[in-house]
């Protein structure tokens, strides 16, 4: 023992190496044992994303997702629980006591149109949105507004600068279904002047709208046109902040 070279001295680290392995293997297999536990729970409530149900309703689905899509979440609230603007109502009780043509209507119609900028009123989606769309959102209005699950709204960054949360933004509050992607325009509004929703890109666009403040005020005053079948954009002036707006002038100005 002790000994230069001595074999057995050269294998005592190896053996306690071992025996130390040995009193761990126990313990490493709990901490694995709790590992897939907790993954499993995780995988269970949706990989630790959106919370919510899958209905067994197709259709109820189905409208929840278009709920978040054409942006109704923006104005009446996720869920339809209002607390966005006094002037627009929460629709959680709106199901029972509006029946299913009133709803098609007001959806299809939109529902009052105001001069005041600052006042939001609910947009003509005729001209947009199809007959199987309507369907779906009355079926998740009229089921209650349940929360399901992944149908939420685009998260928007406010840390990657005003262009990147524009892009987003564009998306959440449904810019993108009447102006198309990139602000490319061409979707179909057949008794309007133009025949289709103006793109917010091309030079046309950045000739009438050269300035900031006047792409603000469009965003804000949007564009009471006329009355369904005529698609109109809405008034977005009490429902985006300052901040908003800004965001979005800033990602129209990167496109074409």
């Amino acid at each position: 023992m002790g000994v230069e070279g001595d074999p057995d001295v050269a294998l005592l680290p190896r053996q306690v190496n071992t025996v130390g392995m040995r009193r761990a293997l126990p313990v490493v297999g709990s901490v694995v044992v709790v590992c897939v536990v907790v993954a499993t729970a995780v995988a269970g409530c949706g990989g630790g994303g959106s919370k919510g149900t899958n209905p067994r309703d197709p259709q109820v689905a189905m409208g929840a997702h278009l709920f978040v899509q054409f942006a109704c979440s923006s104005c009446h609230g996720e869920q339809g629980k209002g607390g966005v603007s006094p002037d627009v109502p929460a629709l959680k009780d709106v199901g029972k006591s509006l029946t299913v043509s009133q709803l098609n209507t007001i959806i299809n119609h939109g529902l009052g149109e105001s001069a005041n900028p600052q006042k939001p009123y609910m947009p003509v989606w005729g001209p947009v949105i199809s007959t199987s769309q309507v369907g779906d959102l009355v079926s998740y209005i009229r089921a209650g507004l349940p929360k399901v699950r992944d149908a939420d709204p685009v998260p928007v960054p406010r840390d990657q600068g005003q262009a990147v949360a524009g892009a987003a933004l564009y998306q959440r509050d449904g810019c993108i279904n009447c102006h198309g992607p990139s602000g490319l325009g061409g979707v179909p509004n057949p008794l309007s002047e133009d025949k289709t929703i103006p793109p917010l890109s091309g030079q046309d666009f950045r000739e009438e709208f050269n300035t900031d403040a006047k792409i603000t005020e469009m965003i804000r005053s949007g564009s009471v046109i006329g009355k369904a079948p005529i698609a109109s954009m809405p008034h977005w002036g009490g429902i985006l902040s300052d901040e908003d707006l800004a965001d979005l002038v800033a990602y129209l100005k990167t496109l074409k």
